[in-house]
Parts: structure tokens; C-alpha cells; sequence
């Protein structure tokens, strides 16, 4: 492949649009609170900051050559 990064990315990509479908966003739809906020806002911030955490080091990984 030209670049391993991009395709990491692109993966990423795909993994979060699927962690942010209808479907397993159902799940999370519920009435009850966890940590003091209601499950399915608590899952979009998590959800949201394991996406930035893992983007920024897949870009920040260095190269070996």
C-alpha cells in the first residue's frame, strides 16, 4: 500500500460511522443515567473522544525505516 496511515484511517473511519449508526445508537437509547448523564449522551462523548485519542496517534506514529 502507498501509505499504511491512510488506510488506518480510512478503517477508523468506517468503525466509527458503524459505532454511530442507527442500530447500535438504539442500544443507548434509554432512560437511565450513567455518571449523571443519560446513557445515550454519555456514549456520543465517549465514542467521540476514543475517536480523537485514536486519530491522534495514528497520525503521530513515527515511521521506522
Amino acid at each position: 500500500m502507498a501509505d499504511d496511515r491512510s488506510s488506518q484511517l480510512i478503517i477508523l473511519v468506517l468503525v466509527f460511522v458503524v459505532l454511530l449508526n442507527h442500530p447500535v445508537l438504539q442500544i443507548f437509547d434509554r432512560k437511565e443515567l450513567w455518571f449523571g448523564m443519560p446513557a445515550l449522551y454519555f456514549y456520543f462523548f465517549f465514542v467521540w473522544l476514543t475517536l480523537i485519542v485514536v486519530v491522534g496517534l495514528v497520525v503521530r506514529k513515527k515511521k521506522i525505516k
